[in-house]
């Protein structure tokens, strides 16, 4: 480091620029060492301007602020410098110095933050501007006069501790404001390490907390949560060679590399890890100033109602019980006087299960105590152990903040040992909200809503908090989380049935809500095999609740009332089937009186013919769900058209034209004889009432001029939603939808000008698109289901390979999550190839190479 040094001092600007570049592009050197290395540099050749510009100078001096001040020097990090002097000097040649100074740091492009101020000029600006002061309590000499330095070192940190009851209160609310903006950053994709919840402004002010001397952050791991935060942040400005905070995805992995971590998900593990520290000491900070704050205020109030002498015994804090070994003192949970936890290996859970209860913190040195000398529990778990566990799951809201003070402890790892494995892991998915540890909390919040449900709360809270267990596992996550549910059901008490059901639930959490949504509930194969799956009506039960806690959890994209109707539909046939009833065969449902009025509309013109209407779900009355609004499901899209081939891409191609996004589809095929039948009862009622409707008829009964009666009317009802701007007008659609179908609009060009038209962004990859064939999906088709990431134009893409498969698609389930399709289609045989019957399902080897071209289709 002194030759370093020694090089910046002789060569100037340029060398310190050398040795600058050196310093970063070392590999022996990284981490705190790195910043220290940096900072001192600086320190030399900031050091060296100022004697060479005011060697003769008395009454002034420089002065590192803020990070520069605690000497942490990001590679592309800000100098944070103020010009200190006495007043004395001419204003010109205090202005010319400071020129000298900052000149220099500009032509290197090296960022500065600068001020030029008295000691007085300064200790106002930070009583009027709260960033300021925070600024000078870092503050560090650099050069000049160390005695001026030092005068305003003593003065800024008197004033911070004597206006310490208001400047805490604004740093309060500051950081909870900035929260608010920026997120949560254990939780983000994308974190900011500086800006966000628990990043380094957290961890700063934590700094400015302890300097008041009114109260001090929780010390453990503090200090290397925020050396990690500070590691990630150097290696994002050297991967990215910007002054960035912001983490973003496609540049994790080059972050990862240059911290010698496995992947990206390690570096988001620990960097979620130290966030999670600095938020936690950042929440029992505040509450210990806010408790400060309180009994100070109080304490002047009891001596002049009670007299001095009695003051201290009036102002201790009652404590009351709450549960065995527990009470409540000043606010928070702590433990009783009389509690033993070496030998009760209980109190963990009982303290737990009162705090959330009474909606009250668990008190740190009260956590603290039970980490470290409480018993571990034996195996199986006591009944009343089990018990305190499904009370906190239970409590609602109240149990995120003390199940974070367990596990900030150390306690949920002993409890539930599999927990390490979820705990801060990253969920790369747009639909989730939270880390696979803290949804997996989230969701026995939401559990703990309806529990009026079922017949069986604690099985559901438990699952609930283990539904997602496996996510730590190699494999499909389900599977995984079966075999670890079965064991830690065992471990914490449940008999084997109980074991047997929490481990049912968590195998096929997904599959009540995956087949509402991708599967035919008219077809009783499907629910045949959700009834052959879950078993019994009182698992169904459990299931269904633990369906909709999990999609709550999860985010808002990943429920709604639609869904809720859909997954509600299918348990109630599960529940018949399981019951002693068969599913009933419904493969020809009456069509409704619109359909029909469609129908014989496009069959007598031999045109297209459609009709919108607005969709909206009542608010669901299932008890335990809270009362909401009306949700608007988008419109309603009828569509009738002489069955033709070309139909499903022709039909999804003007919507994506449109920029109208399904979500929902059904397709249905009417006969001669159903349509004929269908219009006796039309022409009787008349079609004036039909809505939207837009046909090309001209008179009732009148053919369009030249058509040629078809075989059979297609029946499409779509929801369809806009996503932006108002719908388009019907007739608009069956204009476009008529061009589409006759070929003289060309629907792919037009998709594709629109693409070009707006350019890419810089992102994350999208996995390849999947294709697959759906076992046992229906005995009446087959069910090819597509996963690919969400676009314009995908259904259409999808439709027209279909179609290219030469197989007729006889219903569409779409659904979209975040940015991810999973969209399953029940197809047929059209008879034409030999190889099958019209109408049936594909055989095997055809269903297989329709998969293999469809998924060809979209990745080409």
């Amino acid at each position: 480091m002194d030759d370093v040094t020694t090089e910046a001092d002789d060569s100037g600007p340029s060398g310190y620029a050398a040795a600058r570049l050196r310093l970063l592009q070392e590999g022996a050197q990284s981490g705190p060492p790195r910043r220290a290395a940096l900072a001192e540099l600086t320190d030399d050749w900031l050091a060296g301007l100022f004697t060479d510009a005011a060697s003769e100078w008395g009454g002034i001096s420089l002065v590192a602020v803020g990070g520069y001040g605690r000497g942490e020097l990001s590679p592309r990090s800000d100098l944070d410098l103020l010009l200190l002097h006495d007043g004395t000097a001419e204003p010109g040649a205090v202005a010319a110095l400071a020129d000298s100074l900052w000149y220099p740091v500009w032509d290197l492009g090296l960022a500065l933050d600068h001020s030029v101020r008295t000691p007085a000029e300064a200790r106002k600006t930070a009583g009027d501007d709260l960033k300021v002061h925070l600024g000078l309590l870092d503050a560090r000499h650099l050069a000049g006069d160390l005695g001026l330095t030092a005068a305003l070192r003593t003065t800024i940190l008197a004033d911070w501790r004597n206006q310490a009851p208001k400047r805490l209160l604004e740093l309060r609310d500051l950081c909870a404001e900035r929260a608010e903006r920026q997120g949560e950053l254990r939780y983000l994709l994308e974190p900011d390490l500086k800006e966000a919840r628990g990043g380094l402004r957290d961890a700063t002010a934590l700094r400015a907390v302890a300097a008041s001397w009114l109260a001090d952050a929780p010390r453990e791991g503090l200090d290397n949560a925020r050396r990690r935060l500070l590691d990630a942040r150097d290696a994002l400005h050297l991967t990215t060679g910007r002054a960035t905070d912001r983490l973003a995805l496609q540049e994790q992995d080059q972050v990862a590399a240059e911290l010698g971590l496995l992947d990206a998900d390690t570096l988001l593990r620990q960097v979620y890890e130290a966030a999670r520290t600095i938020a936690y000491a950042s929440d029992v900070t505040w509450r210990e100033v806010g408790r400060v704050i309180k009994s100070r205020a109080v304490r002047p109030r009891l001596r002049a109602m009670l007299g001095g002498g009695k003051a201290g015994k009036a102002g201790t804090a009652e404590r009351s019980p709450l549960a065995e070994g527990v009470v409540e003192q000043d606010g928070e949970v702590v433990l009783a006087r009389a509690a033993r936890p070496e030998r009760d290996p209980v109190l963990p859970l009982r303290a737990a299960a009162a705090a959330a209860q009474a909606g009250l913190p668990l008190n740190l040195h009260a956590v603290r105590r039970l980490a470290a000398v409480a018993r571990p529990l034996p195996t199986p778990w006591p009944a009343e152990a089990r018990e305190q566990l499904v009370t906190l799951l239970g409590a609602g809201r109240p149990t995120v903040e003390v199940w974070e003070a367990l596990e900030a402890e150390g306690l949920i790892a002993g409890l539930l040992p599999d927990w390490e494995r979820v705990r801060c892991r990253p969920q790369r998915n747009a639909v989730h909200t939270w880390t696979v540890d803290r949804h997996l909390v989230e969701t026995a919040v939401r559990a703990s809503a309806l529990t009026r449900r079922v017949g069986r709360p604690d099985l559901l809270l438990v699952a609930g908090l283990l539904h997602d267990i496996g996510k730590g596992w190699p494999g499909d996550h389900s599977q995984a989380g079966e075999i670890i549910a079965k064991d830690v059901a065992a471990r914490i008490g449940f008999d084997r049935d109980d074991v047997a059901t929490v481990a049912t639930l968590v195998r096929h959490h997904l599959l009540l809500v995956d087949t509402a949504t991708r599967r035919d509930l008219d077809d009783p194969a499907t629910v045949r095999s959700v009834a052959d799956a879950v078993g019994s009506t009182s698992t169904l039960e459990l299931l269904h609740a633990l369906t909709e806690a999990d999609a709550l959890a999860t985010g808002p994209a990943a429920w709604s009332s639609w869904r809720g109707s859909l997954v509600a539909d299918l348990v109630k046939r599960v529940a018949a089937v399981l019951a002693g009833g068969e599913p009933a065969d419904v493969s020809d449902p009456a069509p409704t009186a619109e359909q029909e009025r469609l129908a014989v509309e496009a069959y007598r013109t031999g045109a297209p013919v459609l009709a919108l209407r607005a969709q909206t779900e009542p608010p669901t009355a299932d008890a335990g769900s809270a009362a909401a609004d009306p949700e608007p499901l988008g419109v309603e899209l009828l569509i009738a058209v002489p069955e033709q081939p070309g139909v499903l891409p022709a039909v999804a191609g003007v919507l994506a034209m449109h920029r109208l996004g399904v979500r929902t589809a059904e397709l249905r095929s009417l006969g001669v004889a159903d349509v004929l039948e269908g219009g006796r009862q039309g022409v009787r009622r008349g079609s004036d009432d039909l809505g939207g409707q837009q046909s090309g008829r001209e008179a009732p009964g009148r053919e369009a001029p030249g058509s040629e009666a078809p075989a059979s009317v297609l029946l499409l009802n779509w929801r369809v939603s806009a996503q932006y701007g108002s719908l388009p007008q019907a007739a608009r659609l069956r204009a476009d939808l008529v061009r589409a179908l006759d070929g003289s609009l060309d629907i792919v060009a037009r998709l594709a000008e629109r693409d070009a038209a707006y350019p890419r962004r810089r992102g994350t990859v999208a996995p390849p698109p999947r294709v697959t064939v759906a076992s046992a999906g229906s005995r009446r088709a087959t069910v090819i289901e597509v996963r690919a990431q969400d676009a314009p134009g995908l259904l259409h893409r999808i439709g027209r390979a279909l179609e290219g498969a030469d197989v007729r698609v006889r219903s569409a389930h779409v659904s979209t999550l975040g940015a991810n399709a999973v969209d399953a289609f029940y197809v047929t045989d059209t008879g034409t190839g030999g190889t099958g019957t019209e109408g049936a399902p594909l055989p095997g080897e055809r269903a297989v190479e329709v998969a293999r071209s469809v998924e060809g289709a979209l990745r080409g």
